[in-house]
């Protein structure tokens, strides 16, 4: 240990005392920050204002600032001054095309966009976590890089990107922290899941090609529609079938395009899906699953397809010795039944899993529910919304875990 951390770990009330007084004095600034990029949504690598207001932010906290990282990301660099571990927080920063129902006064002033999946909330509580860990400077030894990302609902997403560029070097990162908020999870309480929290989340393009015809005469063509039909079907064998029961798997068509008529046999049909698992061979397995399925039923009825499948993110795997942090954070803060241990793994899709490949690390789930003023509603939903004090609980507890980390790493 430096000799800063030796004199923090002599005075843990002092510590927890100057953290709470941080937090609380940064609160309203927190709400003030969230419902401005709340107002000015920005899509997947367009976020240009939405980059250069962190940028302000993150200069105000006293961070070395960087911008374009990975196309249009930002990243602030905070140091002790004194040598130590490097840490990472994480946050993405782009938004939906949804049109926006909540009806809130500070709603999204830019039609057909909106920040349905909480990333406005996210930026605001890391931002609020660098302001908080730069007061405290006293209390800690190391460097902190504050990590805003570009893309994340878009794949190939941005991470992929922002490691390219290295954000993860200069210097070594050990470890990171990342968020997501959680709809269903009551404001005050957080969710943790050791091991796989999300899945990989791979899509594919499945075009049909038939032969076309009078609907009177179909003997004389190749029905695309009805060969589309027959491969919807059989695809959900793929799972039922030719899958491990005890190994989740997701395999979903979600739009369909052909015909020109009603009484015209279509000759092609336009296909998307999705397939999604929670290992790496698994998911291996079910693209040559969905190749096979779907060419030998092309091929018994007289067509042919051609199949575009895209990789996705690959499977989110949390690191337990960074949730300890996590849980060590909450409980010193809001008491063990504030913890929600996650027993299902989601099978949605998350680049931050990129950053776990490569370092230790850990998403937390920051419950943002609360009934009593509409903050119920499913990520991605017209009228998402959240309990902003759910961002105070979130920097609590990041900053809580930043400070373990930084002051035991020796």
């Amino acid at each position: 240990m430096t000799r800063k951390q030796k004199e923090v770990s002599s005075r843990p009330e002092g510590l927890n005392r100057a953290l709470a007084e941080a937090v609380n004095a940064r609160y309203p600034a927190a709400v003030k920050l969230r419902r401005a990029l709340h107002m000015h949504p920005e899509l997947a690598f367009a976020e240009h204002w939405t980059g250069e207001t962190i940028a302000v932010e993150l200069k105000r906290c006293g961070c070395r600032v960087q911008t374009g990282v990975g196309r249009t990301g930002v990243v602030g660099v905070l140091e002790s001054g004194d040598g130590g571990p490097v840490a990472a927080v994480r946050s993405d920063m782009d938004a939906l095309p949804v049109a926006e129902q909540t009806g809130l006064p500070f709603a999204s002033k830019i039609a057909g966009v909106m920040h349905a999946c909480g990333h406005d909330s996210h930026m605001s509580t890391v931002a609020s976590t660098a302001a908080v860990m730069s007061k405290l400077r006293p209390y800690w030894s190391g460097t902190i890089k504050f990590i805003f990302q570009p893309s994340e609902e878009v794949c190939p997403g941005g991470a992929v990107g922002m490691i390219a560029d290295g954000v993860l070097k200069r210097p070594d990162v050990g470890a990171i922290f990342g968020l997501h908020v959680d709809p269903w999870i009551p404001v005050g309480r957080i969710g943790l899941r050791d091991g796989a929290m999300m899945a990989q989340a791979d899509d594919f393009d499945l075009t049909v090609f038939g032969k076309s015809g009078h609907g009177a005469r179909p003997h004389l063509g190749h029905d695309a529609v009805y060969i589309a039909a027959q491969i919807v079907s059989a695809l959900q064998s793929v799972v039922s079938r030719s899958t491990d029961p005890l190994q989740p798997a997701v395999v979903s068509i979600g739009k369909i395009t052909g015909g020109t008529a009603r009484n015209i046999m279509a000759g092609e049909v336009a296909m998307e899906g999705t397939v999604r698992s929670l290992d790496e061979t698994e998911a291996r397995r079910l693209r040559k699953h969905v190749e096979r399925v779907s060419s030998g039923v092309a091929r018994a009825l007289g067509g042919r397809v051609k199949l575009d499948y895209l990789v996705g993110y690959p499977v989110l795997v949390n690191h337990r010795s960074i949730n300890d942090l996590y849980r060590a954070a909450i409980r010193d803060a809001f008491g063990g039944r504030s913890i929600v241990e996650l027993k299902e793994p989601l099978m949605g899709g998350e680049d931050f899993a990129y950053y776990l490949q490569k370092v230790p690390g850990a998403m937390m789930r920051l419950g943002v529910r609360n009934p009593e003023i509409g903050a119920v509603h499913a990520w991605h939903h017209p009228q998402f919304t959240i309990d902003e004090k759910a961002m105070a609980v979130g920097t609590h507890v990041i900053c809580g875990a930043l400070l373990r980390y930084l002051n035991s790493t020796t």
